[in-house]
């Protein structure tokens, strides 16, 4: 006799599950980067359940480069790539302060 269609409210439950499901995934990808400085090498760590770690000595260094877009400069963050002798290099993603990154680095291969 009669059809009837399902209100839009019903789909609501999808488009929030995607619109929050993305973030939170992000978010936590984010909180397993590790980046650090020691005094022979720099080291780069990603990952939750599969792990991507890469190191380069201190010694096998040649430079240091800071990238940074304009919404980068506005909001303080960059990407600093330390380069190795031949192809490698390292790359520490959207870090706070690049230039102090920069400075510690490059404190450590002159010392």
């Amino acid at each position: 006799v009669a059809t009837f269609k399902l209100h839009w409210i019903v789909y609501l439950k999808y488009i929030l599950f995607w619109w929050l499901f993305f973030p939170i995934i992000w978010l936590i990808q984010a909180l397993f980067i590790e980046y650090a400085l020691t005094t022979k090498r720099v080291v780069s760590k990603e990952g939750v359940i599969s792990r991507n770690t890469e190191e380069m000595r201190l010694a096998k260094a040649e430079t240091v480069e800071v990238k940074q877009g304009i919404l980068g400069r506005i909001l303080g963050y960059g990407t600093v790539i330390v380069t190795g002798t031949g192809s490698s290099y390292v790359a520490f993603k959207t870090v706070a302060d690049p230039l102090k990154v920069k400075r510690h680095i490059d404190a450590e291969l002159d010392g």
